[in-house]
């Protein structure tokens, strides 16, 4: 998981993501807040295409490129979190280190919090020669509907 700076709070919530933008210097526009708000409250990852087909059907006006200059803009700055996979990138809301459900066959992610024995982490220190200071595991796997 990529380490942010000493000084940057975790962001927990929408309120956190949006002081996040204020203390950057970035403006909180109406689409931005938009899009905060739907990632916040869908609490999945979802594509840009989906972030605008969601916002059009709650009757937010936002254009495509808007979706897609915002969606780069948060993501840039580590607001929301991206996602790259072999058919597009896939956005979500910054939470707390997690790692990642990867549902094959319906091409959804769970955030799940998964904590590794400390003997497993001092084994992976000792035979690399680096202190792990955090993690991010990702499975593989399809869903249990028939």
């Amino acid at each position: 998981m990529e380490q942010k700076g000493a000084t940057a709070k975790s962001i927990k919530s929408l309120k956190d993501a949006l002081n996040r933008c204020q203390e950057l210097g970035m403006r909180v526009s109406r689409q931005r807040r938009f899009i905060l708000e739907l990632l916040w409250s869908q609490q999945e990852h979802l594509s840009a295409k989906e972030i605008y087909e969601h916002l059009s059907k709650q009757g937010k006006e936002i254009g495509h490129t808007s979706v897609y200059q915002n969606l780069e803009a948060l993501s840039n700055q580590g607001i929301i979190e991206c996602i790259d996979r072999h058919e597009g990138r896939l956005y979500g809301n910054v939470s707390d280190e997690h790692s990642h459900v990867n549902i094959i066959d319906t091409n959804k992610i769970i955030n799940v919090e998964v904590e590794l024995p400390p003997e497993l982490i001092e084994e992976i220190e000792t035979k690399t020669g680096v202190k792990v200071t955090n993690y991010r595991i990702d499975f593989y796997g399809y869903s249990n509907q028939n």
